[in-house]
């Protein structure tokens, strides 16, 4: 079957060499004159193209799926596919490290929590500044909602310096029925142990080995590396604490996660009864998301059972 594009190449040739008129060319290579005369009235990809590469540049380890949505935020009218063309034709695909995949057993799955401060999930990461010192950073999760509740971060962090972070966080939004752990020095201390007994919390304690048990914080964690510390050159503590702060309230407040229905923990959050207002989208957010206090200011918390 001969492409409309080809006849109407065929009706240009008739007209020119043999200078004949529009009708009769046409009609020579079977083409209605309608189809001969139409212009397409659709707009470039220019403006499109544009955000694209400045989103990518900004977020360099979003896929394409996620930068869709941000488009759609923003009030672009695009379908997935096209954008997902035209990101593959700029050359902006996120290169992945391969992993080896091993055969597991059967697993059982963790239950949801059905509101918010019914479980957090804690963790400890690290990373190094440009003069090679290190640093930790002590994560809280709200399973619920997916909101980081603090990032602290220094060069030691013991048991007593993770209680002082949960009573801040515990006096900002209260006590919560449960807190998923591992088994970490930090973790099993003295201080935390009474400080739990005395607040009411349950301190849940995962299976050595099983990180999969504490999926919410170790899924967190995926992202923080990838997209705040391999991204970010830290020059002291203080900048680490700067940086590392500006990346939490961006994953707060604007950047739209799928389990989430591709909204923001923040919006997801102001939605569930009993953490903020109804009017929480037209207001300021809480003290814990406001960009002038570090994570060091913030209050954390536990689950209780």
């Amino acid at each position: 079957m001969v492409k409309p594009a080809a006849r109407r190449e065929a009706a240009t040739f008739f007209r020119e060499q043999f200078e004949v008129s529009r009708r009769r060319a046409c009609a020579m290579a079977s083409l209605h004159r309608s189809t001969y005369a139409y212009q397409s009235c659709r707009k470039g990809n220019e403006d499109l193209l544009r955000r694209l590469r400045e989103l990518a540049a900004e977020r360099p380890r979003y896929g394409y799926r996620r930068l869709h949505v941000l488009l759609l935020r923003e009030g672009y009218t695009v379908n997935h596919k096209r954008l997902h063309r035209l990101y593959r034709a700029e050359g902006l695909a996120v290169r992945r490290k391969l992993r080896k995949r091993v055969c597991s057993g059967q697993r059982q799955p963790l239950p949801r929590a059905e509101r918010v401060n019914q479980r957090w999930s804690v963790d400890f990461m690290g990373d190094t500044l440009s003069n090679a010192r290190t640093f930790r950073t002590f994560n809280v999760v709200d399973n619920f909602s997916r909101e980081c509740l603090a990032l602290e971060v220094d060069s030691s962090l013991p048991g007593l310096r993770v209680v002082r972070v949960l009573e801040r966080l515990v006096r900002e939004r209260g006590v919560p029925e449960a807190l998923v752990l591992d088994n970490g020095p930090e973790f099993t201390s003295k201080a935390l142990d009474l400080w739990a007994h005395q607040s009411g919390v349950h301190l849940h304690f995962i299976r050595p080995g099983r990180p999969v048990e504490n999926a919410f914080v170790e899924s967190f964690n995926g992202k923080f590396r990838d997209e705040c510390l391999n991204q970010n050159w830290f020059i002291s503590l203080s900048d680490a604490r700067a940086q590392i702060e500006a990346w939490r309230l961006d994953y707060n407040l604007r950047r739209p996660h799928s389990a989430l229905g591709h909204r923001t923990p923040h919006e997801f959050a102001s939605e569930a009864a009993g953490l903020r207002s109804p009017s929480a989208h037209s207001s300021p957010p809480p003290p814990a998301l406001k960009a002038g206090g570090l994570s060091a200011n913030l209050p954390v918390t536990l689950i209780s059972n």
